[in-house]
């Protein structure tokens, strides 16, 4: 480490009781300011941090340091497409790493910054944020970003609220994504005994690993990391957990509204020979030739209609995730695990409604019957139509339950096993997640729609400012962020959420089911009386998702 910069212990001790005494921090946040107050600051010295690599020079915000775009890997295009990620070439002098590297290969979406396709490869690369008062050997948490493993970067995050509030330093992860980080083919398998199905998962390990190699540059411990990340990011951190490759990589696990499921080796190599033959190399006498010499907007467009998915192959990924949960041959570390309590919503409205086309009564019945093959009429028969203003309500309804089970079920089989704190974000009264939110200001249709609560992303603006923006949350979210930041902080500290001044969180049960419900309070601002947050233990998930019903069909 090139050095220490000193807190001053008395300043920041008289802030934190003063503001405590004006009521504008709760005591929990006092605690935590007057703690980090008795420790002298383990923050570099200087912007100028030296990585095993190079040296790299940061940039100072207002409360924390950031370094962006540090490479991890070597150039992934070329002959290095659809291989293990490769070292990363030391460099002399010192490089700027005050601006993002690119965003990995995909296609446009309708997040803000993605209005446009990115064809660049060359994009394995992370971002260290570090808290003006970090401590020495300050925890980490290394965030593995959503997108339905095919779009989204490490920079859709600015963890700033998150590190100023905790103490911890996060680091943000670019990942390959689509065919160019999923691809399995038998020739790939030749070629290399890692990566065919996950050389993206492999990218995130490579991200690990510099962590373990460089953070404690940063003031960071290389001993008490956590892995997180969302939807699909969540989905990685429990591929991670079946890892053994992963072992000893991190320390703590959270999984934010992800499931636990790589498909087979032969399910994606029928996807990737469809691949091939999409993008026009399906005849050539040297394929992986042919794919390597494609220009990358050609993949993508290949890719909109001849997806690949993640799945299980090498030495690193060598069983279903969901089959290790099930019998502990995982990672064992704790686990916070949750989801939004609709969200489904999500989905129903973006293939639907948002193309202009809201769910007829027609498609509704042709879904479930797709969907859940011999269970169909008792699906039907349990979510009919009358019930519902709309089809799509029916159908967000039916898939909240069917996904809510999917997730006791991953609850169930972690708790066997290792600490399992489970929580459902329930705060219906939420602005949407920033996609949602600037659609909502914009059309009708995005304001009437019927998310029926908190739906997939919307939680995430109460950990930390996504998409570039912040959300017009009320006071009472505002304490609910700042408590959900507590749980966290303090997860990513010693791997349980509990402390002084928020509700004790117990491990799961099956027995009981009880989980945390985090939400606000209605607190009337006529009455004066300080916003707050009412997240509590509860034991309604069941009973809230009917999973009763989804829990008596007959497997499939």
């Amino acid at each position: 480490m090139p050095g220490t910069r000193t807190s001053s212990r008395a300043a920041v001790a008289w802030a934190a009781a003063g503001v405590l005494g004006l009521g504008l921090l709760s005591p929990v946040a006092a605690d935590a300011l007057s703690a980090r107050a008795d420790t002298t600051a383990a923050h570099p010295s200087s912007l100028v941090v030296r990585t095993d690599a190079g040296q790299v020079r940061g940039d100072s915000r207002d409360g924390y340091d950031e370094w962006l775009g540090i490479s991890y890997a070597a150039d992934p295009s070329g002959a290095n497409r659809w291989k293990p990620p490769q070292p990363v070439a030391r460099w002399s002098g010192v490089r700027n790493a005050t601006a993002f590297a690119n965003r990995c290969a995909q296609n446009s979406g309708w997040d803000p910054g993605y209005e446009k396709t990115i064809t660049s490869e060359d994009c394995l690369a992370l971002n260290v944020y570090v808290p003006d008062d970090a401590r020495n050997n300050a925890p980490v948490v290394v965030w593995i970003h959503g997108g339905g493993n095919t779009g989204g970067a490490g920079q859709d995050t600015n963890p700033r609220k998150f590190v100023e509030q905790t103490g911890a330093i996060v680091v943000t992860v670019n990942y390959r994504l689509g065919a160019l980080g999923f691809l399995n083919l038998p020739a790939l398998q030749t070629e290399s005994r890692n990566g065919p199905g996950n050389y993206g998962l492999l990218d995130q390990q490579a991200a690990l690993r510099w962590v373990q190699r460089n953070i404690a540059r940063f003031g960071g411990n290389a001993k008490n990391v956590t892995i997180a990340g969302q939807s699909a990011g969540g989905s990685a951190v429990c591929d991670e957990l079946a890892s053994p490759t992963a072992k000893g990589l991190f320390t703590h696990a959270v999984i934010v509204s992800g499931g636990c499921n790589l498909q087979s080796a032969a399910t994606a190599q029928t996807q990737s020979a469809a691949f091939v033959k999409t993008v026009g190399c399906g005849t050539a006498a040297d394929v992986l030739a042919c794919l390597r010499a494609k220009p990358a907007a050609e993949l993508l467009t290949a890719q909109k209609t001849a997806g690949v998915s993640p799945s299980v192959g090498g030495a690193a990924f060598p069983v279903n995730p969901a089959n290790a949960v099930q019998s502990g041959n995982i990672n064992r570390v704790p686990v916070m695990l949750g989801q939004t309590n609709s969200e489904r919503g999500l989905f129903t409205f973006q293939n639907y409604d948002y193309l202009g086309t809201p769910m007829t009564a027609a498609q509704y019945g042709q879904q479930v019957r797709a969907t859940y093959g011999t269970n169909a009429d008792k699906v039907l028969a349990e979510y009919p139509l009358g019930a519902y203003r709309t089809p799509g309500e029916a159908w967000t309804a039916v898939q909240n339950g069917s996904t809510s089970y999917t997730r006791q079920q991953l609850f169930t089989s972690l708790s066997k096993w290792v600490p399992t704190y489970a929580y459902e974000f329930a705060e219906s009264d939420t602005p949407h997640f920033t996609s949602i939110h600037l659609l909502q200001q914009k059309t009708q249709t995005a304001r009437d729609f019927p998310f029926g609560g908190a739906i997939h992303v919307d939680d995430l603006g109460y950990i930390w400012d996504y998409l570039g923006q912040s959300l017009p949350y009320d006071d009472d979210q505002l304490e609910l962020s700042h408590q959900m930041i507590t749980f966290w902080g303090r997860f990513a500290a010693t791997g349980a959420p509990n402390g002084p001044g928020t509700p004790t969180w117990p491990t799961y049960d099956p027995k009981t089911g009880a989980l945390m419900s985090l939400k606000a309070c209605d607190t009337d601002p006529a009455s004066h009386d300080a916003p707050a947050a009412c997240s509590k233990v509860s034991t309604g998930f069941a009973a809230e998702h009917d999973l009763a019903f989804w829990a008596g069909l007959p497997t499939t």
